[in-house]
């Protein structure tokens, strides 16, 4: 069975089919469990309400760097939110420097406040980071802990910082970007990292694998993602399914299991 670690249900494109639809069509495929992460707080309770409804999900309490303004968490929120039930980690959080410049201050703060109130919490930290390596290595060593270690998710920088972020115990996350023409770089990441610290995932409804591409993605394509990956390392899907599950859990170990 496979776990989608990372994606967006509250965001899902599905035309006239339901979310329930769409969980059913990812458990037909394998697909046994879906982490479905809050990105400010103007979701935050939308991601809870489905993680509640769902017994396959679990839920992510956090605010995406490009989020930190309008949909700010503030630190006593985000302590209270890390008690709710179904919750699992903190985040998405982390740096995005690809948009703008003019809030990197901020989006430092932030970063830095998520990643100690999940050592507080003792709650897996996910990590989104995009033309910001030095500064996202720099904050999780300076306010990180290594018990409260998480993911890089939607990874797609080089070796040497997934080498880094190995280092300080995090995961490494490939989504459907690894499936396009384009990323050889990032299959030789995928070769280098483990099969103990990889994590498959979606972030659907962005980044459909192939040959999804350009349409919106589901948790049911995790398994496009899984097949190709498990070509690329010379497994069975049954082995690297296994495992990415394994390690699934393993990290987010507050997930209940529903398989």
């Amino acid at each position: 069975m496979l776990v989608d670690s990372h994606c967006h249900l509250d965001r899902l494109k599905l035309g006239d089919r339901s979310l329930a639809q769409a969980i059913e069509a990812a458990a037909e495929r394998g697909v046994s469990h879906l982490l479905c992460i809050a990105i400010s707080s103007q979701n935050v309770e939308a991601v809870l309400s489905i993680a509640g409804q769902y017994p396959q999900v679990s839920a992510s309490v956090g605010a995406h760097p490009l989020d930190v303004e309008e949909g700010a968490i503030t630190r006593e929120q985000l302590l209270a939110l890390t008690r709710r039930p179904h919750v699992v980690a903190v985040g998405e959080t982390g740096l995005d420097y690809y948009y703008t410049e003019d809030t990197k201050a901020i989006q430092r703060e932030s970063f830095a406040m998520h990643l100690d109130v999940a050592g507080q919490a003792g709650l897996p930290v996910v990590v989104h980071t995009r033309d910001a390596r030095k500064d996202t290595l720099d904050l999780i060593e300076q306010y990180g802990r290594h018990d409260s270690a998480g993911v890089l998710h939607c990874f797609t920088e080089d070796v040497a910082m997934a080498r880094s972020a190995m280092d300080m115990g995090y995961y490494i996350s490939l989504s459907g970007i690894v499936t396009f023409r384009n990323a050889d770089a990032l299959r030789e990441v995928a070769e280098y990292v483990p099969m103990d610290r990889l994590l498959v995932e979606t972030d659907s409804p962005y980044l459909a694998p192939v040959p999804f591409r350009g349409k919106p993605n589901e948790p049911q394509y995790v398994r496009e993602v899984a097949e190709f990956l498990a070509d690329l390392k010379r497994l069975s899907f049954e082995a690297f399914a296994q495992k990415t599950t394994e390690n699934f859990y393993r990290l987010f170990n507050r997930a209940e299991r529903t398989v």
